[in-house]
C-alpha cells in the first residue's frame, strides 16, 4: 500500500501537535478519524510512527525519518502553491506568524489588520508564545524574533531596531524618593520577566542594568505593563507600547536606554515561495512603520 499526501498531511499535524485531538482541531476532522489515518499510514509504511506517552504522541525513530521526508514534500507543495498564488495581485490563503508577546500584542494586530484589509481573501494567524517558535516543524510560516538565529536552515532578515526605557506612573514616582541614578533603583519594586523563563538573552533587560531581584514577575509584557500601570512598581518597557499605556512616564532616559532589534525568520525552503516572499516584505515594512509611528507618538 502506498501512502498518499492526505495521510502525510495528517501525520505532519500529529507530529507537530503531539496530540490526535489538537491535530484534529487544526485539520477540522474528528480525533478518531485522525487515529485511523495514522494507523493506515503505519500499515502502508510497515512501521510504528508514534508511541503514546504522558506527553502525548511522540515520534519513533521511523517517525523521525518520515518527518524529514514529509517536511520536504510539504515544502514542495507550498512552493508550488506559492508560485501560483504569487501571480495574483492580492494575497490569499492562510499565513501564521509566530512572535514574542510584545510584538504580538502591540504591533502585529494593527499591522495585520491593514494587510488583511488590502487582501480580503487572506487569513492571518498570530501565534504569541513566550518561547522560540519551531519553524522546522511548521508551527508557523514565519516568526518575528528578538535575536538572529545562527543554527538551522533559515532565512533571516532584520526588520527594525526599537528602544526601551524605564517607566513608572507619575503617582508612583511622586510617592517615593527621587530616583537620580540607577543605584537608587535598589530600593524599589522592580517588575520584569520570570528569570528562569527568559528564553532569549536579549530579553534580560533588568540584568543589563544591574538589577538582580524581580519582585513582581510575568512572562508576558502586557501583564508587566498592567502591573506598572497600577502604580505598583517600575519596569523596562518598549517605547512602542507607551501609547497604549498613557499613564506611564519614562525616567532616567539619559542613563538607561536600551536598543533591541526584531528579525523576520523563515524556513529556507520557502525562499522560492513568491506568496510568502510578498507577505514577508509587506509584514516587515508594516512592523517597521508601526514602530516608527508608535515611538514618535509615545514621545509626543
Amino acid at each position: 500500500m502506498t501512502p498518499n499526501w492526505d495521510d502525510m498531511r495528517i501525520f505532519l499535524s500529529v507530529a507537530r501537535e503531539e496530540s490526535l485531538s489538537s491535530a484534529g482541531r487544526i485539520l477540522k476532522i474528528d480525533p478518531a478519524t485522525v487515529g485511523r489515518r495514522i494507523a493506515r499510514l503505519e500499515l502502508a509504511m510497515d512501521a510504528a510512527l508514534f508511541t503514546k506517552s504522558q506527553q502525548g504522541y511522540v515520534l519513533t525513530p521511523a517517525g523521525e525519518r518520515l518527518l524529514e521526508h514529509g517536511l520536504q514534500a510539504e515544502e514542495a507543495m507550498r512552493a508550488a502553491t506559492g508560485a501560483l498564488a504569487g501571480a495574483s495581485k492580492s494575497l490569499s490563503g492562510q499565513i501564521r506568524i509566530g512572535a514574542p508577546d510584545g510584538c504580538a500584542n502591540y504591533l502585529l494586530p494593527q499591522v495585520c489588520a491593514r494587510i488583511g484589509e488590502a487582501n480580503p481573501d487572506l487569513d492571518i494567524q498570530i501565534l504569541a508564545l513566550p518561547r522560540i517558535i519551531n519553524l522546522s516543524r511548521r508551527e508557523a510560516d514565519m516568526a518575528v524574533t528578538v535575536s538572529a538565529p545562527t543554527a538551522g536552515k533559515l532565512l533571516v532578515k532584520k526588520i527594525s531596531d526599537y528602544k526601551l526605557h524605564l517607566v513608572a506612573t507619575q503617582d508612583y514616582l511622586d510617592r517615593h524618593d527621587t530616583i537620580r541614578n540607577v543605584d537608587d533603583l535598589s530600593g524599589h519594586r522592580m517588575i520584569g520577566y520570570i528569570p528562569d523563563m527568559i528564553f532569549d538573552r536579549e530579553l534580560d533587560y533588568l540584568n543589563d542594568i544591574g538589577i538582580d531581584r524581580v519582585a513582581l514577575a510575568s512572562n508576558s509584557v502586557s501583564v508587566q505593563l498592567r502591573q506598572v500601570s497600577q502604580g505598583t512598581g517600575i519596569c523596562v518597557a518598549h517605547d512602542f507600547t507607551l501609547p497604549f499605556h498613557p499613564g506611564l512616564e519614562r525616567f532616567l532616559v539619559d542613563q538607561v536606554s536600551l536598543t533591541r532589534s526584531f528579525y523576520l525568520v523563515r524556513h529556507q525552503g520557502d525562499q522560492r515561495n513568491q506568496r510568502l516572499n510578498r507577505f514577508a516584505d509587506v509584514l516587515s515594512r508594516g512592523i517597521r512603520d508601526e514602530i516608527t509611528r508608535l515611538e514618535a507618538e509615545g514621545l509626543a
